[in-house]
């Protein structure tokens, strides 16, 4: 069952279309945009509903007033978590981890532009995304450790070693330490560094190009990044041979071959 996202009215976050790219922003800039108990499960519940989607083909999350995301509120959601039982804080904990679960699982390519602050949950938001572009002023920090936590929070401890390296990883989540711009790009963590008055810019601009191309293939290639996580080497040259023997199929493939002979460009149509 499809659906159309272009109508949506998000309580809890910005929302727009610009065509086919879905443009999400946190909205509270004065406060550096931190995430409450009801924008967690919102972006959750939008980001399980882009997986039914034919509307959305690529989606950026963008900072807003100069930064991404200051993580959890304080006042929020850290307060109220000190008061709760272990069952309750098990439901929370798995709700923010559903979150990356939608991400990881709604069949678009996700781009997330980091501007000034990514912290806590707000870095996990970018490592959670496909790709990553920032300024040179953004800070991405997963400081749970400096707020007496274990640094495995929403898959960070298997996710983002798989980015940034092993050695590099621990020492983030041992010390919460933030990771400067300029060490991101280096290690991997950001796909390249644009001026703060380009960002949203460049971030729409590659969402278009991805958006523009073969979705149901491009689909394909996000399953297949997740899933092939936990194959062996075997598993996963079995599974992308399985994989593109379905986009073989397509009627985007053909398209691809005909554009090729009549030396044009093709139009994909997701199909």
């Amino acid at each position: 069952m499809t659906k159309k996202m272009a109508a949506l009215t998000p309580k809890h976050f910005l929302w727009r279309m610009d065509g086919a790219v879905a443009v999400i922003q946190l909205n509270r800039p004065e406060r550096k945009n931190p995430l409450t108990f009801e924008s967690y499960a919102e972006l959750r519940d939008t980001f399980r509903d882009l997986a039914h989607a034919d509307d959305v083909h690529a989606v950026v999350f963008l900072s807003n007033g100069g930064n991404f995301c200051s993580g959890g509120d304080v006042h929020e959601i850290i307060g109220p978590l000190v008061a709760m039982d272990a069952k309750q804080l098990l439901a929370f904990t798995r709700m923010t981890g559903d979150l990356v679960k939608a991400m990881l699982h709604c069949g678009k390519a996700i781009i997330a532009a980091v501007d000034g602050v990514a912290a806590g949950a707000g870095a996990i938001i970018a490592m959670a995304a496909d790709l990553r572009l920032a300024t040179p002023g953004a800070r991405t920090a997963f400081l749970f450790n400096r707020v007496g936590l274990a640094g495995c929070d929403m898959g960070a401890c298997a996710i983002l070693p798989r980015i940034i390296g092993q050695g590099r990883a621990a020492e983030l989540l041992y010390t919460g330490r933030a990771m400067t711009a300029q060490e991101g790009e280096a290690w991997g963590f950001f796909n390249r560094l644009v001026a703060a008055d380009a960002l949203e810019r460049e971030a729409l601009a590659l969402a278009q190009k991805i958006a523009t191309g073969p979705t149901f293939a491009n689909g394909i290639t996000k399953t297949q990044l997740v899933a092939e996580w936990s194959m062996s080497l075997d598993q996963a040259i079995e599974a992308e041979a399985q994989a593109q023997a379905i986009c073989m199929q397509t009627k985007d493939f053909e398209r691809a071959y005909r554009a090729f002979v009549a030396k044009q460009k093709p139009v994909f149509e997701g199909n």
